[in-house]
């Protein structure tokens, strides 16, 4: 069986972030968010680093309410935390997240069905960040310690070749990421939602 080197992503983050810190430049970062409390502790690392434009492209959302919601709380964080940073959001539009969710709809989070909606949201991201003329893009994805964070950057990966905007490899998890999150949502009172966002995680949540 072939073995496989695991790819401390986190290491290869700070390298970048040195190799930028070195050059003076401060270029520009398409950030594609989730929601609030993962993009608090991201946007503290890369806003130094990156002139940033958040990215709220998350058609596995439901309901609309909910939706809504996250993108409001996502707006307070930026303006709460005093940063000038632009938010990009899509119009609620969950239709693609059903269809490739089709035959997937009883499989766990971290599972096929996730796998996919996360390389739909990476896809769409890359696209946006070609078409804006970015010259990165990422996603706060790799904070939660409920998603495989191998997988993110490996899709990552993928739509850079695709797309032609170079993918910041990343693991917000480390150097205590997912606590500082944690810590400041409560700072910022954040609302920290029970599941990921689909109908699918919301009902394996209330079981």
């Amino acid at each position: 069986m072939e073995n496989k080197t695991k790819v401390n992503y986190g290491l290869m983050l700070d390298s970048r972030l040195k190799e930028l810190e070195l050059s003076g430049k401060r270029p520009s970062l398409l950030l594609h968010a989730c929601c609030a409390p993962c993009s608090s502790h991201t946007l503290t690392v890369l806003d130094k680093y990156f002139h940033i434009m958040l990215y709220f492209c998350n058609p596995n959302i439901a309901p609309e309410e909910e939706y809504d919601f996250r993108l409001a709380e996502l707006k307070r964080l930026v303006k709460e935390m005093g940063l000038d940073i632009s938010i990009i959001e899509e119009e609620y539009y969950p239709e693609p997240f059903y269809e490739l969710a089709k035959g997937l709809e009883d499989l766990p989070e971290r599972g096929e069905r996730c796998r996919k909606c996360i390389a739909y949201r990476l896809r769409k991201a890359g696209e946006k960040a070609k078409e804006l003329g970015c010259d990165y893009f990422t996603t706060t994805l790799t904070i939660s310690p409920h998603k495989d964070c191998t997988f993110i950057n490996e899709c990552g990966g993928q739509v850079q070749e695709e797309c032609g905007v170079p993918y910041l490899f990343s693991d917000f998890k480390k150097h205590d990421g997912y606590k500082h999150s944690i810590e400041l949502s409560r700072q910022y009172n954040l609302y920290r939602q029970n599941y990921c966002g689909c109908v699918y995680s919301k009902k394996a949540a209330s079981r």
